[in-house]
């Protein structure tokens, strides 16, 4: 177990659990409500007011995927807090970092383990992990040819690892506590995408009982569909009680 310093009595955290989930629900109200009314007198003469705080959690997303966004880290956010609430986990939504995809959800669980959680989605698809070449590769349904995944969701997860360890003082970590603790990276595809089942054995590891894809670019990262999430954490945060 990594041992830390607490922070200041007046550090304040950046937005999390309760607080930043009611954000992501008027950031998806919001950014709803403006889809449906482009066309609209609303729009065109300004009728619609946004609150600064919760616009800046939908811009941080592209206008097309926005909605869709907020509503899975919303669906997720609510399941991971209602599971693991009593195991004092601290969920961190839509970290913006420089000029990259935001950080979908930073995850910790004080003193024991961080994860580093990418949704993504590339529609009624096959993810394949190409080893020789260490892609990943998505094959469309009734398309033939694969074609590469750009950015490569397994570099980004390595550049956010990278990031909160530079920004650790954002959350109160101690250097130590920052490159130390236990860290899973996870890209959790949201259906209809899936990963292909033909991965070679290798490619695969045991958390607890569970056998995952784990794949090895930058480090090492899991692949899982979404309904497997809460499975997951509840394996590899037993490693670590």
């Amino acid at each position: 177990m990594t041992t830390v310093k607490d922070p200041p009595s007046d550090f304040q955290l950046p937005p999390h659990n309760d607080a930043a989930l009611e954000m992501l629900r008027e950031a998806k109200d919001y950014e709803t409500t403006v889809a449906l009314a482009a066309g609209g007198a609303a729009l065109a003469t300004g009728g619609i007011v946004h609150p600064l705080g919760w616009l800046l959690f939908g811009l941080a997303y592209k206008p097309l995927v926005r909605v869709e966004k907020l509503a899975r880290l919303e669906k997720l956010t609510t399941e991971l807090l209602d599971e693991f609430k009593n195991e004092g986990i601290q969920v961190f939504p839509v970290l913006q970092i420089e000029d990259k995809n935001p950080i979908d959800l930073f995850i910790k669980f004080p003193r024991k383990t961080h994860l580093f959680i990418s949704i993504r989605s590339k529609g009624d698809s096959e993810i394949v992990y190409n080893e020789k070449r260490e892609v990943l590769q998505v094959k469309r349904k009734n398309k033939s040819g694969l074609r590469t995944w750009q950015p490569c969701p397994l570099v980004e997860l390595a550049d956010y690892k990278s990031w909160v360890d530079k920004n650790r003082n954002l959350f109160g970590m101690s250097s130590r506590e920052a490159q130390k603790t236990p860290t899973a990276k996870v890209l959790v595809l949201w259906p209809p995408t899936v990963a292909d089942t033909h991965h070679n054995d290798q490619l695969y590891s045991e958390i607890g009982s569970i056998k995952i894809l784990a794949l090895r670019r930058k480090g090492t990262a899991f692949v899982i569909q979404k309904e497997e999430v809460t499975e997951f954490i509840k394996a590899w945060l037993a490693q670590y009680k």
